[in-house]
């Protein structure tokens, strides 16, 4: 590529205002993990991995998906995503599928022009290490106007760091809604059935043929030794890939934070003040717990339920409670209660605090 088209591009970019914010993933650097590790079984989606990154498994084998320090060399990553095939599928069904991916905002799409003549190409980059050599798969996949595009990329080692960047054509076809709903998936695909593989890739934007999606896919599931690592992915406008945008952990938790909120992480065996309660009466206790930054939505809740999980402290002494409904809830606070074992005082209150158990959680989810 000639000098002038990349000050071209980087024109383009800075107009776009993608210099400054300029990658539109959450997390491409793998650093914010509050949910944990993940077991993924074969037929189950994990809806959050490492934050804002989904795991689909339609296959017969089984995965987890955990933070790890595998990272590239000489690279300020320290940090990535490990896809651990702990159940194998040496043989592909037909209908069978696995992929990691990320979903995306219409409003956070805007600048993309999609849709209309000065619609913009944009450029992936990611680091990769697989335990296959050969083809792999990148798709977009355009929910809103159901259409989409795959381009390929090939790992030459096998458990090698690899750098990979790809630019995704312009659509001149279907605009993104401008909203707080999904529009957009980027899917890594991990292994893929006829079903997907049977066509001719998709190269170039069209409307979606499932036989088309994934042509040549490699299985990265057909042993239990194999492990996908993921991190430094970026994606922005253009046809230049900038160097990556590395982000505050405080920016890039408060982001991934509009989308999952864990006051108290299942696996954290520590004690977890995470509200103000109080006595509505003398056998219902309410926590209103704020939200550390405006959620997409008013969110999904999962309390665990489990002997003296929870605890509101008062006069001195623990009213210790086994889980905490939701009540009710905005994108700004959540609020919980309990009125089966709960005995107070009314208009008596206290700090809120999840026990030092490891398997007591609380957890707010806003995921597309």
């Amino acid at each position: 590529m000639s000098r002038a088209r990349t000050f071209a591009d980087l024109a383009t970019a800075s107009e776009a205002g993608s210099l400054a914010n300029r990658n539109y993933f959450y997390n491409g650097d793998m650093q914010v993990y509050q949910k944990g590790s993940t077991a993924v079984a074969s037929d189950s989606i994990a809806s959050t991995t490492l934050d804002r990154w989904r795991m689909y498994n339609y296959s017969d084998g089984a995965v987890t998906v955990t933070q790890d320090t595998n990272a590239p060399s000489a690279t300020a990553f320290t940090k990535s995503l490990k896809i651990d095939v702990t159940t194998a599928d040496s043989s592909i069904g037909a209908d069978e599928v696995a992929f990691i991916q990320q979903r995306f905002e219409g409003q956070d799409l805007q600048n993309f022009l999609k849709g209309t003549s000065s619609a913009k190409k944009a450029t992936l980059q990611f680091w990769v290490s697989s335990p296959k050599t050969g083809t792999h798969i990148v798709e977009w996949y355009d929910t809103d106007n159901t259409r989409q595009i795959s381009k390929t990329y090939t790992i030459s080692s096998a458990n090698t760091w690899e750098f990979k960047t790809i630019t995704f054509d312009a659509d001149t076809t279907g605009t993104w809604n401008n909203d707080n709903a999904q529009s957009l998936e980027i899917t890594w695909w991990l292994c893929a059935g006829t079903n997907f593989t049977s066509g001719t890739l998709n190269t170039t934007w069209g409307s979606v043929t499932a036989a088309n999606r994934a042509v040549g896919q490699v299985n990265t599931f057909d042993n239990t030794s194999n492990n996908f690592y993921l991190t430094g992915v970026q994606l922005e406008l253009g046809e230049v890939a900038t160097s990556f945008k590395h982000e505050s952990f405080s920016d890039n938790l408060a982001r991934c934070q509009r989308y999952f909120f864990a006051p108290k992480a299942k696996g954290d065996a520590t004690s977890a003040y995470f509200g103000q309660g109080l006595y509505y009466n003398s056998s219902q206790m309410q926590v209103y717990i704020p939200h550390p930054v405006q959620m997409r939505t008013a969110p999904s809740v999962t309390v665990s339920d489990g002997s003296n999980h929870f605890a509101m402290f008062r006069e001195n002494a623990g009213d210790y409670v086994d889980t905490l409904p939701l009540n009710s809830n905005t994108d700004t606070f959540t609020g919980l209660y309990n009125n089966d074992d709960a005995s107070g005082n009314a208009g008596h209150s206290g700090g809120v605090l999840a026990n030092n158990q490891n398997d007591s959680f609380i957890h707010f989810s806003a995921e597309l």
